[in-house]
């Protein structure tokens, strides 16, 4: 098969199309081209993977009247550059797992009668897949009640992400400095991280006192130099990223974390324990939607920002370790998808 492979802007939209590659490099016979944007983080994290890349200049819209003509100017030259991509490639299918750049591509694609399909990786739809559905001829969830907002094909195949977490090798974390003995808490919000969540856990970071447990604290590049100035308990290593994070949530007794679609896939994927602070500021307040769900199934703790302190964190902790086992008890219960190999099969019928 020759597929091409479309998602920009966050590893939420990136990773998930990487593990379907992952499985199509299975078949040495397959050939894919992946399509991102000019200057997103899949511009840099795709071509070092060794894959074909090729780029559009496309942004979303805003409330900016006159930045919205440059934007709209921009999705016509891409959706046209996507149409030479696609008419040279010969793609037999494209699959668009979000971000702006799916637009033009998964459109052009349609214009030229070439198979689509879009992957939902959010319990609550994006503008954009909602629209692109109706022009895909299949859609892919990984919540099973997201069937509802689509009228075309849908096919429930769970976020590629949960998949990958289950493979990849499980770290050493006696490597990293931490107890063999002691539970580890692992805190990240995202390869960023959120400068408003780390300014409320400087307290509570410093006075973290728990003699049996011991915490990472990945604060986003962007936000590691706030730190460095801040006095951390001892039991806290605090680092600005950690490469391939799977690995270590694979050995960690507690994961604190946005709610982000990728993060919920490999926390049901490796049944980990997790509090979930979702983050306010995306669209469709979908990360409260995929955090809610999974503390209304008792699969987690939803802590919102708002409400985060010292005190409400330690409460959290001490209520996840005291119901640790009836957690992972029924996060074990939920179905494990093989994601990637779901999706490549049901192109391939």
């Amino acid at each position: 098969m020759k597929i091409i492979l479309t998602a920009g802007g966050t590893g939420g939209h990136i990773y998930p199309a990487l593990g379907v590659i992952e499985e199509l490099k299975k078949d040495k016979n397959n050939q894919f081209l992946y399509i991102g944007t000019k200057d997103r983080m899949e511009s840099t994290i795709v071509p070092s993977l060794d894959i074909k890349y090729e780029s559009l200049e496309v942004y979303g819209l805003t409330r900016n009247i006159k930045r919205n003509i440059k934007n709209v100017k921009c999705i016509i030259s891409s959706y046209k550059k996507a149409k030479k991509i696609i008419s040279e490639f010969k793609p037999d299918y494209v699959i668009g797992f979000g971000g702006y750049v799916t637009y033009p591509v998964i459109m052009a694609a349609h214009k030229l009668k070439v198979k689509t399909a879009i992957h939902e990786q959010n319990k609550i739809p994006g503008k954009t897949n909602k629209l692109l559905s109706k022009y895909a001829d299949i859609t892919f969830i990984s919540f099973r009640e997201s069937k509802d907002y689509f009228k075309n094909k849908v096919v429930y195949s769970g976020n590629p992400c949960g998949q990958k977490a289950i493979t990849i090798e499980a770290h050493d974390k006696t490597k990293l400095g931490f107890s063999k003995n002691k539970k580890l808490i692992l805190i990240v919000m995202g390869s960023l991280g959120s400068e408003v969540i780390n300014e409320k856990l400087k307290d509570f970071l410093s006075n973290y006192n728990d003699d049996n447990s011991e915490i990472l604290f990945v604060t986003g590049k962007a936000s590691y130099d706030d730190f460095k100035d801040v006095k951390v308990s001892s039991k806290v290593k605090v680092v600005p990223f950690y490469n391939e994070l799977s690995g270590l949530m694979k050995v960690a007794d507690l994961i604190i974390s946005r709610a982000g679609a990728s993060t919920i896939s490999e926390i049901l994927s490796l049944n980990l324990p997790s509090i979930l602070i979702p983050s306010p500021y995306v669209a469709n307040n979908h990360q409260y939607y995929n955090a809610k769900d999974l503390s209304d199934k008792g699969l987690s703790i939803m802590l919102e920002q708002e409400n985060l302190t010292t005190i409400t964190l330690k409460n959290a902790i001490n209520e996840c370790f005291a119901n640790e086992n009836k957690m992972k008890e029924k996060l074990k219960q939920v179905p494990k998808l093989e994601a990637s190999r779901i999706i490549v099969d049901e192109i391939k019928k």
